[in-house]
């Protein structure tokens, strides 16, 4: 009996899978536990056009972010912090803030997207990479002045 699962089942398969169990399987469990439904013509080319949307959605999201790199590739963002005599900041420079002052660029980048190599504790120049997914990223500049 062909189903269309509708959340993960294990060793069957993922959410959205066409496939095929025996009857007594998806009548006693999958059915009654709504973990799956039988794929009906109806059912079948409703999920196949859902996927198509899905797909299209997705694809459009990539190229807007793929966009978004290309504009922020090789931006600098400056801070001007308070340091001491060695060069060293009094706190630290974060995601959070980074992901503020671009937003304040008029580019919108979730702090969880910024990677540093280390944490900014000292004045100078400093990178970051804006990665989405792998091959999907842009690196930035930091400049952290002195106030």
């Amino acid at each position: 009996m062909k189903v269309i699962l509708q959340k993960d089942v294990k060793d069957v398969g993922r959410v959205g899978e066409l496939v095929n169990v025996s009857e007594g399987f998806a009548r006693n469990f999958l059915f009654p536990r709504k973990l799956a439904a039988e794929a009906t013509e109806k059912r079948v080319k409703e999920y196949e056009h859902l996927k198509r949307v899905a797909e299209a959605k997705k694809k459009k999201a990539q190229a807007e972010r793929q966009e978004l790199l290309n504009k922020i590739n090789g931006t600098t963002v400056t801070f001007k912090l308070a340091a001491g005599d060695s060069d060293k900041l009094f706190g630290t420079v974060t995601t959070t803030d980074i992901s503020k002052e671009l937003q304040k660029m008029g580019h919108s980048v979730d702090r969880r997207d910024i990677h540093l190599e280390e944490p900014i504790k000292v004045l100078g120049q400093h990178k970051a990479v804006v990665r989405y997914t792998e091959g999907m990223e842009a690196k930035i500049q930091i400049a952290v002045e002195r106030a």
